[in-house]
């Protein structure tokens, strides 16, 4: 159990390492690094040579060892084979298409809205489980933007002080 909540922190940890977990899924566990690669600089916005090479050389000196020793997936010559994925790090892989909106977004609304009839009716039971509700939904609203967040911000504040 414990070897779970490790590798599930460690694939939810980085959107690169949670794009390559999907694409594997969708390829029934097996794709070759190049198509790989391929794919999340696309999810990125990104699929010029040199931001390739930035994912190829990202995947291949940190995320793919990691995974690899958490037990996640193998490497062999050129393709990634998945080997298992714990059972929590789907809930948590949430895909949300661009004009769509998350789970816990639609469950903040509906609080608010069981809220304001709760007020309505003076009903302090259903105010209480309103609440209640609507501050579960932002605490995973917050959760999964930190899960989610780009570091490029980060990076780039770095890069302009070196310089690069």
């Amino acid at each position: 159990m414990m070897a779970s909540s490790a590798s599930s922190s460690v694939i939810l940890g980085n959107k690169r390492r949670m794009l390559m977990i999907e694409f594997l899924q969708m390829r029934n566990g097996r794709a070759e690094l190049r198509d790989i690669v391929g794919y999340i600089a696309e999810k990125e916005g990104n699929t010029d040579r040199k931001h390739r090479k930035s994912v190829y050389v990202s995947l291949m000196q940190t995320h793919i060892p990691k995974l690899e020793r958490e037990g996640v997936v193998a490497f062999e010559r050129g393709v990634i084979t998945l080997l298992q994925v714990p059972d929590n790090v789907t809930l948590y892989m949430e895909v949300v298409q661009r004009n769509d909106i998350s789970w816990s977004t639609f469950y903040a609304g509906l609080s608010v809205i069981f809220l304001v009839t709760a007020l309505w009716f003076g009903n302090l039971l259903l105010v209480f489980a309103s609440l209640t509700y609507l501050i579960v939904a932002i605490f995973q609203h917050m959760k999964m933007y930190r899960i989610l967040q780009p570091r490029d911000s980060k990076k780039g504040r770095n890069t302009r002080r070196n310089g690069r």
